[in-house]
């Protein structure tokens, strides 16, 4: 290996290496501020998808809820109606 030093490595608007380095990082965190800031400006809006998909789903649950009572109350007035033609069947014909 060379024991030279090596040389300040700088492009056609003069400005160093170091220097370049400090701006690409400038304009990364620039960037990133923007995104945060852009992300900052969705958070209200998933806040609000987030409490309707909530309560939608609660409003599915009673539904659901709702339905599954009928079905019992069906189940049992078929039963009822079952027992009384049984009923009727069973009596001897006069």
């Amino acid at each position: 290996m060379s024991e030279e030093t090596t040389q300040n490595i700088s492009n056609a608007d003069g400005r160093s290496f170091e220097e370049r380095v400090f701006a690409r990082f400038d304009d990364l965190d620039a960037r990133l501020q923007t995104l945060e800031a852009r992300a900052y400006d969705t958070k209200p809006i998933w806040e609000q998808a987030l409490k309707e998909i909530i309560e939608t789903r609660r409003e599915l649950s009673k539904r659901l809820d709702r339905i599954e009572a009928i079905a019992h109350e069906t189940r049992a007035d078929l039963r009822d109606a079952e027992d009384r033609i049984e009923k009727l069947e069973s009596k001897p014909a006069s």
